[in-house]
């Protein structure tokens, strides 16, 4: 399986017991930004599909930007990001 289709199947086994939330730890980190697109926005649809609850950690700023809710930890604190 491509990359793109293997975090599509982690996907899937993460939602197949209909949790509340749904954690990510950088679930594009490894993809090709082409394949990155795809995976976001496969995860939004579910998110919104389903009204799961997803947090994401992630160091792609493009990614983040595109999030409901930004926070970042610093010197031990969470700060709100616009």
């Amino acid at each position: 399986l491509s990359g793109g289709e293997q975090q599509r199947v982690a996907i899937a086994r993460a939602v197949a017991n209909a949790p509340r939330v749904l954690l990510a730890d950088e679930p594009t980190g490894n993809l090709d930004p082409h394949t990155a697109d795809h995976v976001f926005k496969a995860l939004t649809q579910l998110v919104r599909a389903t009204r799961v609850a997803m947090l994401i950690a992630t160091h792609n700023m493009d990614l983040a930007a595109r999030m409901d809710r930004r926070v970042s930890l610093q010197d031990g604190h969470v700060i709100e990001l616009d």
